[in-house]
């Protein structure tokens, strides 16, 4: 019985702070309303605390890429991290890509010049895992890009036209213009 006092101490007591598209929120761990549960995956906190569902929750096994979001520069599936892991880090999600103005970024500019979607439902996914590669290595190879989306899947098949949205993102050297 002690230990689940303990327990029950520690959740009362945690809290996470994390930075989301550059906001920073504080937030509380444990079973009471207004908290997140432990148990709580990042993908599970960006869409039903903070309603950010341009994330997607495909298989929820981290084998589809749907989920994927930027943390700390580097791509990972929201659906494997616990949100109490995430305490001090700096999380980007697909909203978190236009500008103040709700200007979109250029890698959101070339999938839609290149109708680089069809459902849509990766999207989001393939787009960020884009973008932290992008940011990593501005001139990848189609040989990079390929090992960057390997973990993405689309349903559609339109990873041909998601390698013309990211040649042309290189090519206009992922730039506003």
């Amino acid at each position: 019985m002690e230990a689940k006092n303990e327990k029950a101490a520690w959740y009362e007591t945690k809290n996470v702070n994390i930075t989301i598209n550059g906001k920073v929120f504080h937030l509380e761990v444990g079973g009471k309303a207004n908290q997140i549960e432990p148990s709580h995956t990042l993908l599970h906190t960006l869409r039903e605390t903070f309603g950010l569902t341009g994330t997607k929750m495909g298989c929820d096994q981290g084998a589809c890429g749907a989920c994927t979001v930027i943390m700390d520069g580097k791509a990972v599936l929201s659906c494997t991290v616990l949100t109490v892991e995430c305490d001090g880090r700096r999380i980007t999600t697909i909203e978190g890509l236009q500008d103040n103005t709700g200007r979109l970024d250029p890698l959101q500019k070339s999938f839609a010049n290149t109708t680089a979607f069809q459902c849509g439902f990766c999207t989001p996914g393939m787009i960020m895992t884009s973008k932290a590669l992008l940011e990593k290595n501005p001139n990848p190879t189609t040989s990079e890009i390929k090992e960057a989306l390997s973990g993405n899947f689309c349903r559609c098949i339109s990873h041909f036209h998601v390698m013309d949205a990211l040649s042309e993102a290189v090519k206009r050297g992922n730039s506003n213009d």
